[in-house]
């Protein structure tokens, strides 16, 4: 197949695959997506990282339209998930590098992954002399791997930051600046939220290292989507308040309902917070994908999750829900409960008991209705979201 090379600098290439197809990553919606690698013409020519098994045959022309794969010296794994190694069994056939580099950690999942005919040579906070061009090394376990790092390119300025600062969007554009800024924020916030939110105190950590190693970083070059040249500090600065959130006056309401005798509750609530201040936004699980509710709770004060009794327990769309977002630790918010039952009032102390095991702290007991909410039931509700709404004020 024929496919061009992107050109970084004067000698630096983007050599990766676009995937126009891919519309779910882990239970995470996406606009397909890009495996990004790269290459350093030097004296020892240099691969970082590569793509998706079925995606080589592509990355390989990309290289073949600046140089003949075989003369790559050096490939260079900063991330060992499928998506980024598993073409490397084929790919060493053809091009047969003097070394395949890796972090210590990456070393042995590699070498589980796959039977390689090259052993691994491991790298921690070091170099690389590439000749004439330098390579730093910077470990960044689980960011979002045991075995993450970065590549530090020290002449050029390029931080190849693997999954950090990344994005599934699949597009033609392959800089930061050609991509409407909108766009970029949010697909860059979505990728944040659902990959790397379980990460934050980490994430964190790290950017407090990247500051201490005063990096002249002109590039930030990630393994998904486009490659950072001018909104360089806005990337860092937005991973700096998603990696320490504060609670907001947005709060997000999140419910299925079988007769709408829920969704009633959920207006209610609305209703009050929007009274108290607060800035509620209701988000039906039929209208909203979990992970595009997720992106949202990045900068949101409060969770209220309402759902209908069923079979004596939680809807099986909120239940996924609830399992979803248990693994992504959102942490600093509030959270409540409220929901609609016909003999069985069960759901509301089961979701909140699934609040408390998330380490959400609770606004409230709840509210439940019997079947159709009465005045009551509504008035309830109200006060549910105006006392939220309060306790937001006072702790933003």
């Amino acid at each position: 197949m024929k496919a061009q090379a992107v050109k970084l600098n004067d000698r630096v290439y983007w050599v990766g695959a676009i995937d126009w197809g891919m519309k779910e990553f882990h239970g995470y919606e996406t606009q397909g997506s890009t495996y990004n690698a790269y290459l350093i013409i030097a004296d020892k020519i240099t691969l970082i990282d590569t793509v998706r098994a079925d995606f080589a045959d592509e990355m390989l022309a990309r290289i073949a339209s600046v140089v003949d794969p075989s003369k790559i010296d050096y490939i260079i794994s900063n991330h060992t998930e499928m998506d980024h190694s598993s073409a490397l069994p084929k790919v060493l056939e053809i091009i047969k590098p003097e070394k395949l580099f890796a972090s210590k950690e990456g070393v042995k999942a590699l070498n589980e992954h796959f039977k390689l005919p090259i052993e691994v040579t491991p790298v921690g906070d070091s170099k690389l002399d590439l000749g004439g061009a330098h390579l730093s090394f910077i470990e960044t376990r689980m960011i979002h791997w045991p075995e993450s790092m970065f590549t530090y390119f020290e002449e050029d300025g390029i931080l190849f930051s693997q999954d950090g600062f990344g994005m599934h969007l699949a597009s033609s554009e392959r800089f930061d600046d050609e991509i409407d800024f909108g766009r970029l924020k949010y697909e860059a916030a979505k990728y944040y939220a659902n990959i790397l939110n379980p990460f934050s105190n980490l994430v964190a950590k790290l950017l407090e290292k990247l500051g201490k190693l005063n990096l002249d970083i002109k590039m930030i070059a990630p393994d998904h989507g486009p490659v950072w040249r001018s909104h360089i500090s806005d990337t860092l600065s937005w991973y700096g308040a998603w990696s320490d959130p504060k609670r907001t006056a947005k709060a997000l309401i999140v419910y299925d309902t079988m007769w709408h005798s829920t969704e009633k509750l959920a207006v209610a609530i609305s209703e009050g917070m929007l009274a108290g201040g607060a800035k509620p936004r209701i988000m039906p699980l039929t209208a909203f994908h979990a992970s595009d509710i997720v992106t949202e709770l990045l900068d949101s004060g409060a969770l209220v999750v309402g759902c209908p009794t069923f079979n004596g327990g939680v809807l099986p769309s909120v239940a996924a829900f609830m399992q979803y977002i248990k693994g992504l630790k959102f942490r600093h918010m509030l959270g409540a409960a409220f929901g609609s039952y016909g003999w069985s009032p069960a759901v509301v102390k089961q979701l909140n008991e699934q609040f408390e095991a998330m380490r959400i702290e609770l606004a409230g007991e709840g509210v439940q209705a019997k079947f159709v909410p009465d005045d009551a039931a509504l008035e309830q509700a109200y006060n549910l979201g105006f006392s939220i709404a309060g306790k937001l004020k006072n702790n933003s």
